[in-house]
């Protein structure tokens, strides 16, 4: 092994890893190493040897590289959130395209042209949604923030940057007013404590504002003086109570309440009017999202005698923005409250079930059983979570065999992964975009235009 812990070398960095680290190399060996910047010159204390390769802290920068610039949040390093705010927005959007055409060309081993990542018009305040932990600070005074990488340890943070600053503000607001009436901190080792979160949401072209705290319990002390004062102050459409008294990392529970207005907020998102509460999926930036939406569309390129298929639907947002250019739209969702949204949408549009319906079940068994019916949908569009499409919902697409499947998806590994399966059944991979829905962190989304081949 050529490193040993606590040694300290020399490195200038030459480019960053899929998840946002500096990569040098030292006696042929990689040293991957957090918040540095390509071209920077730095002393690297090694934290953690391994057999062929080595990860290390950044100790001392000696000369800056020539994409970094200062970082604007004074704990952007242990909150790990922002783990590119200290490169340029162009430098960024380099690198991410970068990760997603390593992905598909390394992971993939498929040759397809991967366009320059769509940029974001808003790098700062453009989180719709935020969930808060809450705790309690070295005096003992309830406090929020986020965790730290790879621990549950509370990193307090009174104004992150990327999310809009009354949540920053009511956060501490309402820290203050659970402390006054005596509530306490969660605190997960022990399983006691009351409040757990806070989750905070906002619409993004209404302006509608949402609140609900989390708890290990049925309700807050003092509950309605502390709503009353926060919905007046930060003019909140709506307070709900979710209890989750069950000991998990799970933030929600199955049950919320309405404490104040109707329980939801309402928003557009891609031209489809929405209400949605605490349990559904939702793009958490809407500008970016809707860019993506655009991008889906036209590359369904739907005729209107089609029938799309939209798996891992949400609350039904994409293929309801598609449903103008189609015949009919069957959405499928595990979880139950999306689905409901998404039916209570399409039924406030005035569409049929016959047009638009959507299903609660698992991804994979809906597209199973359509496909061992007979379904025969023209496009499928799939945006399932990081760990991407199982195989029976890809065998099904194999199965149903739509000429177009468009691929959406936040985890560029499990897309390229997925998409040779196809590749390898059938499919050809026309194109890929990459598009940053999450400004100054590392993580990216991209979206996959597969068709099937015409000589099988």
């Amino acid at each position: 092994m050529p490193f040993t812990k606590n040694q300290i070398i020399h490195l200038t960095i030459e480019n960053l890893s899929n998840d946002g680290n500096g990569v040098a190399h030292w006696q042929g060996q990689a040293v991957f190493v957090p918040g540095t910047a390509p071209g920077d010159e730095a002393e690297v204390r090694i934290v953690k040897p391994m057999k062929s390769y080595a990860f290390g802290r950044l100790e001392k920068l000696l000369t800056p590289g020539p994409d970094r610039i200062p970082v604007d949040c004074p704990v952007a390093g242990p909150c790990g959130g922002c783990g590119l705010r200290h490169i340029t927005y162009e430098a960024e959007c380099a690198a991410k395209t970068q990760f997603v055409q390593d992905a598909f060309a390394r992971l993939g081993k498929l040759d397809v042209p991967v366009r320059p990542v769509l940029g974001a018009d808003h790098t700062d305040r453009y989180r719709n949604k935020v969930q808060l932990p809450v705790g309690v600070d070295e005096d003992g005074h309830l406090q929020t923030g986020f965790y730290a990488g790879r621990s549950h340890r509370i990193v307090a943070c009174a104004d992150c940057k990327l999310q809009p600053e009354w949540m920053n503000r009511l956060a501490a607001r309402a820290c203050t007013l659970l402390e006054q009436a005596g509530a306490s901190a969660y605190r997960e080792e022990s399983h006691t404590g009351l409040v757990r979160h806070l989750f905070l949401r906002q619409g993004w072209h209404s302006g509608q504002r949402l609140l609900c705290f989390v708890l290990n319990g049925k309700a807050l002390p003092r509950e309605k003086e502390i709503c009353e004062t926060l919905q007046q102050e930060f003019n909140l459409a709506t307070i709900l109570i979710n209890e989750n008294t069950a000991r998990t990392n799970v933030i929600l529970g199955s049950h919320t309440r309405t404490v104040c207005g109707p329980g939801y907020l309402e928003d557009t998102l891609a031209g489809v009017s929405l209400r949605m509460g605490v349990h559904e999926f939702y793009q958490v930036n809407t500008p970016a999202a809707e860019v993506l939406y655009a991008k889906a569309r036209a590359y369904a390129a739907l005729r209107p005698e089609d029938f799309l298929l939209d798996l891992y639907c949400g609350m039904g947002t994409i293929g309801l923005s598609m449903l103008p250019d189609c015949r009919r739209l069957l959405g499928v969702e595990i979880v139950p409250q999306a689905v409901e949204g998404a039916n209570a949408t399409a039924a406030r549009l005035g569409l049929p079930p016959e047009r638009a319906d959507f299903r609660c079940q698992d991804a994979g068994a809906a597209a199973a059983q359509l496909a061992a019916e007979g379904t025969r949908p023209d496009v499928i569009v799939v945006d399932p979570p990081r760990k991407g499409c199982d195989s029976a919902t890809l065998e099904a697409i194999e199965a149903m065999a739509p000429r177009t499947v468009v691929m959406v998806s936040c985890n560029a590994a499990t897309a390229a992964r997925d998409a040779r399966w196809l590749c390898d059944h059938s499919y050809h991979a026309v194109e890929v975009q990459p598009m940053d829905l999450f400004p100054r962190t590392r993580h990216v989304e991209a979206v996959v235009l597969l068709q099937r081949r015409t000589d099988r």
